[in-house]
């Protein structure tokens, strides 16, 4: 070889090596300078591990790659032991800036990497005792020749090494504070730690300093993931999907926080603006599910509008201000978002009817026969009521979730069994929670027994006297799940002593100690719960107006079995029921369980008959009844016929077993229709002899029985009621809420994201 093959020069510092040529094969001096380069990789690794390199060679390994085919050396290699990465060893300091100190290894502590590999610098006052000397013949921090040291210059600190060194705590600490005009540096042994002023949170700042001087020296930055136009536009749509779906839950401003602005680098998507989700973009989406919204409109021949939110659901809670959601039912089974009404305080019920009759003529202009009828939580008596009278072939319903809800109401006012258990409990939650001596001891008793302590939540004076039994329920429910705790308390010594002073102390206690107390609370307690899950069923299946009856009679078996299991007495619970049934009970209901095929019933002959030995006789009567209103008068008297016919022939068994044939919904696991359009298909379909009941049937058995549908957040309702006179704001709020809804429609999602995190968490907490 010749000489000028005998010197390296340094290989940390990225130097090619020269190889005499002249005497080899391209290929074998190819090799030979690749294996040069990868000794000398090797060579500054064992030096860093002993301490005389950069902290990154603890984690990098050069590795030598060879040729497949002819089996000499091609390529120097890096790979991450922490990871098994591979890399390019041009440059090791940029890749482990890159890999390493940017967080992309997933195995890598920047809490646990070392700031500087070299043994750390100390810096001594004039005035102060000289270091001791060092106890080995080469200086740690040394990197050069040997030449450089020979010549005694100072040693220049490399880029690996801190620009700060130890501060002597006793610099800080006592005495008054002395500062040197001339600061020398002095190389220390190696020491176990870096001492800093600031203690461990000076390390972050410290190698965020390192990472300064390391892009100044080298301003080069390695680009981060390239990605064309195309996938970073379907990537910013996708962002404004979630955003514009979330309605409020996740802030615009948040989208300029500078850790995900960090996070859109870090995937190579470029930093977004607000003004741009609240402007062009949020423009061009609303245009875009409107015309998706009005094209499903236009190819249904009828349709149905629900109109929810007209009761407020979250009284106090917000204000007076609520959202009154209007949406198409279609008969296909799917629903579209139309408009959001913003009301706020007491809605005159002449104003909620002028809102319905709108929509409904925006939407099909003087063709209003299209609009079979209205579904809303609110104003059944008056504005739907009158909006029927006036079109006599709408058939106006009220939602069957708030006729459950309300049988709550009624329950608290109308027994007795509510008010007694009602005044027990508040006079118990509001002593325990007034009385210190009490309330110490019975949350030590909680943490023992449950490992919470908290207080008890009572209502409001004026939730009490109203007789507001949602507040009511949670204090119930809170006492129930305290029994246990309470019980202990009064047992407690500390208690025996509070009760011979206060009167109220041992009328509690007397209470407590009363099974008649807990048996009536828990009847209480669990007939609320059991209206309460049937109201939440229904929230979520949002059955039609052809299941209605059937709900009423399986909440009456219900509550006719809870009577037996407390021994209450069933004549003013039924009382209550049926009170209410009437209140919301429609002739539709019957009309539609007659004519929907789902409810025939098989006689012993084998026919599939409709189920008229389950109506009463004034049900039987509203179903002649509403059949004429909803045809002609010419065709009344041929409607009826046809439900004589219906009445005797029904449907023939083997369609009815296929329109009545059942799946298991694989993520509830109850077993539901495999095909709901069926009813309405079989009508359209296979009994077209049945021509005027037909037309009836299919525009009466699609007909949704709850309002329910899409949930906004609260933060959004925040937002409106901040920014309700703002017609540019309320704009976009009417944007945002169309698309929102529009996509959690289409997708049947009908839950709220504030419902599912309080689901989740409270199931994180039932496990722990």
């Amino acid at each position: 070889m010749a000489a000028t093959n005998t010197t390296t020069q340094t290989v940390a510092a990225g130097m090619e090596l020269a190889v005499d040529t002249s005497s080899a094969s391209p290929d074998d001096a190819a090799a030979k300078a690749v294996t040069k380069r990868y000794e000398g990789l090797a060579m500054v690794r064992t030096k860093a591990i002993k301490g005389k390199g950069a902290w990154y060679w603890a984690h990098l390994e050069p590795i030598l790659v060879h040729n497949t085919d002819t089996g000499l050396p091609k390529a120097v290699k890096l790979r991450c032991a922490l990871c098994e990465a591979i890399f390019s060893a041009s440059n090791p300091s940029r890749t482990a800036s890159e890999h390493l100190k940017r967080g992309t290894c997933p195995n890598f502590s920047t809490a646990s990497k070392p700031i500087s590999s070299p043994s750390p610098i100390s810096t001594s006052l004039p005035n102060s005792a000289p270091p001791p000397p060092p106890t080995s013949h080469h200086n740690p921090r040394k990197r050069s020749s040997s030449s450089a040291a020979a010549s005694g210059s100072a040693p220049t600190p490399s880029y690996s090494v801190p620009l700060q060194g130890i501060v002597d705590p006793n610099r800080f600490c006592g005495g008054e504070l002395t500062y040197a005009s001339a600061v020398t540096t002095t190389v220390l042994t190696q020491q176990p730690h870096l001492m800093l002023s600031g203690g461990k949170d000076d390390l972050g700042a410290l190698a965020m300093l390192e990472d300064s001087v390391k892009k100044l020296k080298s301003p080069k930055t390695s680009p981060g993931p390239t990605l064309c136009k195309s996938q970073v536009d379907c990537a910013l749509d996708f962002l404004a999907d979630w955003v514009y779906e979330s309605c409020g839950s996740v802030s615009f401003s948040s989208l300029e926080h500078p850790k995900f602005r960090a996070f859109l680098n870090q995937v190579g998507l470029p930093a977004i603006s607000r003004r741009e989700f609240t402007g062009s973009r949020l423009d061009a989406k609303f245009e875009e599910a409107r015309a998706e919204s009005e094209a499903r409109i236009r190819d249904a021949m009828f349709f149905q509008i629900a109109s929810d939110g007209w009761k407020s659901k979250n009284a106090g809670g917000i204000g007076e201000d609520s959202l009154v959601n209007l949406t198409v039912n279609l008969p296909n089974g799917t629903s579209v978002y139309r408009r959001a009404v913003f009301v706020g305080g007491s809605v005159p019920w002449k104003y909620a009817e002028e809102v319905l009759w709108e929509t409904i003529t925006s939407i099909c202009g003087n063709a209003v026969q299209q609009c079979v009828g209205v579904v809303a939580d609110r104003f059944r008596i008056k504005a739907l009521r009158n909006l029927e009278s006036q079109n006599h072939w709408m058939v106006n319903l009220s939602c069957q979730f708030q006729g459950f809800t309300s049988l709550i109401k009624d329950f608290s006012k109308e027994l007795r069994l509510f008010k007694d258990v009602t005044e027990n409990c508040y006079k118990l939650a509001s002593f325990v929670n007034n009385k210190s001596q009490v309330r110490s001891s019975f949350q030590r008793y909680q943490s023992q027994e449950g490992g919470y302590a908290g207080l008890l939540r009572v209502p409001s004076m004026r939730d009490y006297e109203t007789l507001n039994f949602g507040p009511v329920y949670v204090m119930v429910d809170d006492i129930v799940s305290s029994a246990r705790a309470l019980q202990l308390v009064v047992l407690d010594e500390s208690y025996k002593g509070v009760s011979m002073e206060d009167p109220t102390a041992r009328e509690v206690a007397e209470m407590i100690g009363d099974v008649a107390f807990w048996n009536e609370l828990e009847a209480v307690h669990s007939l609320v719960k059991l209206i309460k899950d049937m109201a939440q069923e229904i929230e979520i299946e949002r059955p039609l107006v052809g299941k209605c009856l059937p709900l009423w009679d399986e909440l009456r078996a219900k509550v006719k079995d809870w009577c037996s299991s407390f021994h209450i007495d069933e004549g003013p619970v039924e009382k209550v029921i049926e009170k209410r049934f009437k209140k919301n009970y429609h002739p539709a209901w019957a009309a539609a369980f007659i004519l929907d095929p789902v409810y025939l019933i098989k006689d012993i002959s084998g026919k599939y008959l409709p189920p008229f030995k389950l109506l009463t006789p004034e049900q039987e009567k509203d179903v002649d009844k509403l059949i004429t209103r909803l045809v002609s008068r010419e065709e009344a008297h041929i409607a009826l016929m046809e439900l004589m016919k219906w009445r005797t022939e029904g449907l023939d068994p083997v369609y009815a077993r296929a329109v009545q044939m059942k799946e298991k919904d694989p993520v509830s696991g109850k077993m539901r229709i495999a095909n709901p359009q069926s009813s309405r298909l079989v009508w359209e379909t296979y009994l077209t002899e049945f021509k005027s009941l037909g037309k009836v049937a299919v525009r009466l058995i699609f007909l949704h029985a709850t309002s329910c549908g899409f949930k906004s957040s609260w933060s959004l309702m925040r937002w409106v009621s901040a920014n309700g006179h703002s017609r540019v704001s309320m704009d976009k709020a009417q944007k945002l809420i169309f698309i929102a809804a529009h996509s959690k429609l289409e997708r049947r999602d009908f839950s709220c994201d504030e419902d599912k995190d309080a689901e989740l968490l409270a199931l994180v907490n039932g496990f722990d």
